[in-house]
């Protein structure tokens, strides 16, 4: 039968009838502690499969070495390339990650928080769960004295940093393009205007429509959860319009391919009689047929950002945030499901 108990600093001690205080010394390699006494107590703490309290170290040291990273899921490559850049960095610098995900849950979301709180962290860095309104426990992590860092979702109140595109530029960038491609009206199923970057997103697409002289039709602005089932249902709800859309700009590219399944199924030809644009720059847009166009939303740069903006708070004494904010440039990569040419 396996036992389950942990061994402790103090069960080494006992084997080696030594003070619990020169083992713990020794597995620090304290120069005070002969070379013999250190690999005796590692040989010890080998066999007896001693795991450190990392936890109990970390409220020792008040450091943790450890930032805990959030997103609304990791099963997408824009948030799956965001986490990579900001370990790579992290890591250099002797910080390791533990990664979360909120599922969209704002409850999740919450006890995400207070398992990272609770294991110590020395930073957190998140992405905001659509269900997010309320913001009371990211102010928690603020009263803590934890350097914050958001990126893609976040939101202005909280005066933090923030890393993400130009998403009111990006809806300018994509309805510039479909009217240049000659379409008159355009759609666009865009996210919950409750979230920031979706508010705007809308409120590019909006503008822009004026910006071209198109006047806006809210039957042809849809918010949604920007799932592929959703995608499919809210392209369903465009078709049955007495008059369609000749262009549809969604929001997320996940979505967009649900869209582009429906419209398969319906025979209706892409981008000749709907033109459509997605959102993310997912791997799978350039495979599909028709390929799909896209906003890039330079992930790596993200991710990378916001590792670097963590990093610049352990070199201060006091943590001190302020609203400031790394905006990057969008770029639309032009695929086959909005180009005519």
């Amino acid at each position: 039968m396996t036992n389950k108990k942990k061994t402790t600093i103090k069960d080494i001690a006992n084997v080696l009838n030594i003070s619990a205080a020169a083992v713990s010394k020794a597995l620090h390699n304290d120069s005070r502690i002969s070379d013999k006494t250190k690999k005796a107590v590692k040989q010890v703490a080998k066999n007896l499969n001693y795991q450190p309290n990392h936890l109990a170290s970390a409220l020792r040291k008040g450091k943790s070495n450890l930032v805990g990273v959030i997103v609304p899921r990791t099963n997408s490559n824009f948030f799956s390339s965001v986490i990579q850049n900001i370990e790579e960095v992290l890591n250099k610098e002797g910080y390791n990650i533990i990664i979360t995900q909120s599922n969209e849950s704002f409850k999740k979301e919450c006890r995400n928080i207070d398992t990272l709180l609770f294991t110590q962290v020395d930073g957190i860095i998140a992405s905001m769960a659509n269900e997010t309104i309320d913001l009371e426990y990211y102010e928690k992590i603020k009263t803590k004295g934890i350097p914050l860092i958001l990126f893609d979702r976040g939101e202005n109140d909280l005066n933090v940093d923030y890393i993400g595109i130009n998403d009111y530029d990006s809806s300018h960038v994509i309805v510039e393009h479909l009217v240049k491609q000659g379409r008159k009206r355009i759609a666009h199923i865009g996210g919950y205007k409750h979230t920031r970057i979706f508010n705007n997103r809308i409120r590019g697409y909006i503008d822009a429509l004026k910006k071209h002289n198109l006047p806006l039709d809210h039957e042809l602005l849809i918010e949604s959860s920007l799932t592929i089932e959703d995608g499919r249902k809210k392209m369903s709800q465009l078709l049955k319009l007495k008059e369609r859309p000749d262009a549809v700009y969604v929001a997320s590219d996940y979505a967009a391919l649900g869209a582009l399944q429906l419209l398969k199924e319906q025979n209706i030809k892409v981008p000749e009689d709907i033109a459509l644009v997605g959102f993310g720059d997912e791997p799978f847009t350039a495979m599909v047929t028709p390929s799909i166009s896209s906003i890039n939303q330079h992930s790596a740069e993200i991710g990378k950002q916001a590792a670097l903006t963590f990093l610049s708070y352990t070199k201060k004494k006091t943590i001190e945030q302020t609203l400031n904010k790394i905006i990057l440039d969008a770029e639309l990569v032009i695929r086959e499901s909005s180009d005519l040419r």
